[in-house]
């Protein structure tokens, strides 16, 4: 955009969206947006296709009601992936990229599962397999075993390959220290330095491993301006936030905030189901409505858990020459089901939010409507329809007799509200998390 006058609006557009959109909303859909002038419309360039579905399903109509406010209503918007990036497709490799570490050459961005609890991981993802070095740096991954950061992060490598003359590191936090134990030992830590300063993108997984660990530590903090310095990619990936990770020095966790903090949460069940029908299709085989529903709303806690039971299952089948149906899926994961079952009542949910809201647990019974009581009671429902295994009704008998549209209601409305709002998810994803243990 060479007029100064478009270049000015463009600008205000920015600065309005940035006081209108929760920081980790407005870093992720807008900040890495460009624009450009062709006659009466506005052209929007994004990274990827994914992008651009995702800024309009996201925040579009905040967006375009904005550019429309500060540029007139006539204006047109257009969107379009970066010629930069369409450019760099079209040309020929002339050097080969490098991948020093194990990485899996069947996790891509392809077929890995987008739900509510992973879409913004995914987007920054997929945002530095782009532009690495200029989107989010560093990017730190975080969320509980089996959630696919393992999965998130070798779609990056694998992405990355495919473009021209890239060196991509990829360690675990006790593979770097381990490495660096043995470059003392043997006083060869400048070459261990030469090595880690030489990369384009530094991707670290179970990047807690460090923490408390004083020499490791001091290397990485020099290892990690060093790339940072000249722009070169940084992904971290742990099982905790920055902020709850223990023995870890300031200095550290500030650097590993400067960039995108992302987090997954456990699918809900609609991304488990999904999960399913692809696990099951690329297996080849065919799994009954009713069996699908029994694992996905009983296997809660991670990915990993539920393709293991869906292994299971497979292998029995396949063992025994019998067809996959519901009776065979509850005595062969009849342990595990159990267990998924049992761990957790609607009266513990009752207590739990209960207690976090600040209010007596007899009021998830209370047919009193006041906001303060109303909303931690919709929770407490939303909650017992994602942990537990009681029919609609049930639930609403456990609320005071209320009927099951009630309880329909009240998940549908949470649930909308955590699609809208960031930090409204988490604090659901946290409340989640701490119900299953």
């Amino acid at each position: 955009m060479n007029n100064p006058t478009w270049i000015n609006q463009w600008q205000d557009v920015i600065n309005q969206l940035q006081n209108q959109l929760p920081n980790q909303k407005f870093d992720a859909w807008i900040h890495p947006l460009e624009a450009r002038q062709s006659g009466n419309s506005i052209i929007i360039s994004c990274a990827s296709n994914f992008f651009i579905n995702g800024l309009k399903t996201d925040c579009g109509s905040m967006f375009e009601d904005c550019v429309h406010t500060v540029f007139g209503q006539d204006i047109d918007i257009q969107y379009e992936v970066g010629l930069s990036q369409a450019k760099v497709k079209t040309e020929k490799k002339s050097t080969p990229s490098e991948i020093d570490g194990n990485i899996d050459s069947r996790f891509t961005f392809k077929n890995f599962i987008v739900g509510s609890s992973n879409e913004f991981a995914f987007a920054a993802c997929q945002a530095v397999a782009e532009k690495p070095g200029e989107s989010y740096n560093p990017l730190y991954l975080h969320g509980g075993v089996g959630l696919g950061k393992t999965h998130l992060i070798h779609a990056v490598s694998n992405e990355l390959s495919q473009k021209d003359n890239i060196k991509i590191a990829y360690r675990t936090g006790e593979r770097f220290t381990n490495e660096l134990i043995k470059a003392i030992g043997s006083r060869s830590t400048d070459q261990f330095r030469e090595n880690y300063r030489k990369v384009d993108v530094l991707i670290i997984d179970d990047v807690q491993f460090i923490a408390g660990k004083t020499s490791t530590q001091e290397e990485f903090f020099h290892t990690f301006n060093a790339l940072h310095e000249v722009h070169k990619q940084i992904i971290l990936v742990s099982d905790r936030n920055p902020h709850d990770m223990s023995h870890l020095e300031e200095r550290l966790r500030s650097r590993f905030n400067w960039g995108l903090v992302a987090d997954i949460q456990p699918p809900n069940l609609e991304t488990r189901l999904a999960i399913l029908a692809s696990k099951t299709e690329l297996a080849g085989i065919t799994l009954d409505q009713d069996v699908s529903y029994l694992l996905a709303s009983r296997i809660t806690n991670n990915v990993r858990e539920l393709e293991g039971a869906l292994t299971r299952l497979t292998a029995f089948s396949h063992l025994t020459k019998k067809s996959i149906d519901i009776d065979m899926a509850k005595n062969v994961l009849r342990e595990q089901l159990h267990v998924v079952v049992r761990s957790i009542t609607i009266e513990d949910i009752q207590k739990k939010i209960a207690d976090y809201y600040g209010i007596a647990p007899k009021e998830m019974k209370s047919n009193k409507r006041s906001r303060n009581l109303a909303f931690p009671r919709q929770v407490a429902m939303y909650i017992s329809k994602e942990l537990t295994q009681s029919s609609l009704p049930q639930i609403g008998l456990s609320f005071g007799g209320r009927d099951h549209t009630t309880i329909l209601y009240a998940h549908r409305k949470i649930d909308a509200q955590r699609q809208k709002d960031r930090s409204f998810d988490d604090e659901i994803g946290h409340l989640l998390n701490t119900l299953r243990g």
